[in-house]
């Protein structure tokens, strides 16, 4: 009889394990890192910074706890907190492109499209091939109405992964704003075929553009 592996068993029983791990090993970097990864995927978000800080205490240099820890207070709002800390995470390591982004997306959430996109280009230099740099630049440049760069971007996206139902969305939100609305249209379709929530005020603008 085969046993259950990690992999197969439920969450809160993966969570168990790794509790008794961290209690064996109290001074194990990765234990308490991993124990944070799965209480906030469990959604228990206190505990889950209880043992990413915890993680940072026994290495001030744990880059990962870092950039998990700030999307964890990013995710609560705390926007502040979540800047500071993957702005450590790149004292430490400058050349790491996911902070870049996170720094990205905080700025333009707080309305700064323009250092948005300085982010996610240099995110880029560092990392070509990193999707998420792709479709947050995407956004960042319609927000700029920089029409020919989100195209740019918005196609790269969909380039890298094609079975991306947000990269096909940003890339008709694109061709809308250059007027390619039958092109649009077609990406459009395909982000709903691969189950992405696309606007419906997108969808009925669309229509209106092409006459539907």
């Amino acid at each position: 009889m085969m046993t259950e592996t990690a992999n197969t068993l439920p969450l809160h029983a993966v969570i168990a394990e790794q509790e008794k791990i961290c209690q064996e090993r109290p001074n194990n970097i990765i234990a308490h890192h991993t124990l944070g990864l799965l209480y906030r995927q469990a959604g228990r978000a206190d505990e889950a910074i209880r043992e990413l800080e915890r993680a940072i205490e026994l290495d001030g240099h744990s880059v990962e706890s870092y950039i998990n820890l700030g999307a964890i207070y990013f995710d609560r709002g705390d926007v502040a907190r979540a800047l500071e800390l993957n702005e450590k995470a790149l004292s430490i390591t400058p050349q790491m492109a996911e902070a870049h982004v996170n720094i990205g997306l905080i700025r333009q959430q707080q309305g700064d499209a323009a250092a948005a996109v300085e982010c996610y280009e240099k995110a880029l230099q560092i990392d070509p091939q990193l999707l998420t740099a792709w479709l947050n630049l995407t956004s960042a440049c319609t927000m700029l109405e920089q029409d020919d760069k989100a195209e740019e971007a918005a196609r790269q996206a969909v380039t890298l992964e094609p079975d991306s139902g947000m990269a096909h969305n940003n890339l008709a939100v694109a061709l809308y704003f250059k007027g390619k609305f039958k092109e649009a249209k077609q990406h459009l379709d395909r982000a709903k075929e691969l189950g992405y929530s696309v606007d419906p005020r997108f969808v009925q603008g669309l229509q209106a553009k092409l006459g539907q």
